[in-house]
């Protein structure tokens, strides 16, 4: 858009298809995630802190803790993301899309990509490669087939414990068939829903 404007409206359709993603540990231990997490790219780059995933260093030690009372990564990974989102009030205003971990939490307040970074930042903290996950969220738990709804944007963490799991931390649960996963990165900046120059 070359021309001087005021304001910019972009609608997309799309067919989702979906389906129940349940949780199924896979029984992976420690040793063997460490061993196995650094063996190909799509892991390796999950393992490192961006400068939004730094955990403060509280978070990283209720990460630890959690950590160290489970000899399964994959429980551990579900336990560390439910603290998070237990510990994080949802409060739309506080931070904005520059806003990293450390400031969402100092707040205890954010929005789901400020609890999505918080929990990667801890999860990645102890050794689980994750990674955060934009898309959207069905508003209604039992939606009709060919009923249009408003959409709504929603970030949420997915973490390597053997394979990918997604978790919501922003909603205390599991991510089902209302979640609609577009885009996967190491933090927000990778996969911004949209991108320009003004």
């Amino acid at each position: 858009v070359l021309s001087p404007h005021g304001h910019l409206s972009l609608t997309a359709r799309s067919l989702v298809e979906v389906r129940p993603r349940p949780i199924e540990h896979t029984g992976i231990t420690w040793d063997r995630l460490a061993t196995e997490a650094g063996r190909t790219i799509q892991t390796v780059e999950q393992m490192s802190q961006t400068a939004r995933t730094m955990p403060p260093e509280e978070v990283a030690e209720i990460a630890k803790a959690i950590a160290s009372s489970h000899t399964d990564p994959g429980r551990a990974a579900h336990d560390i993301v439910a603290a998070i989102g237990d510990a994080v009030e949802y409060v739309h205003g506080i931070t904005g899309v520059h806003s990293t971990a450390a400031e969402a939490w100092a707040a205890r307040k954010g929005v789901c990509q400020d609890i999505a970074h918080i929990a990667l930042g801890a999860l990645r903290s102890v050794g689980i490669p994750a990674r955060y996950v934009s898309g959207y969220l069905h508003p209604r738990q039992s939606a009709e087939i060919g009923v249009a709804v408003q959409g709504e944007s929603h970030a949420w963490a997915e973490a390597w414990i053997g394979r990918w799991y997604p978790f919501d931390p922003t909603n205390g649960s599991h991510v089902g068939p209302r979640h609609v996963p577009v885009a996967r990165g190491r933090d927000y900046r990778d996969v911004t829903p949209l991108k320009g120059r003004m």
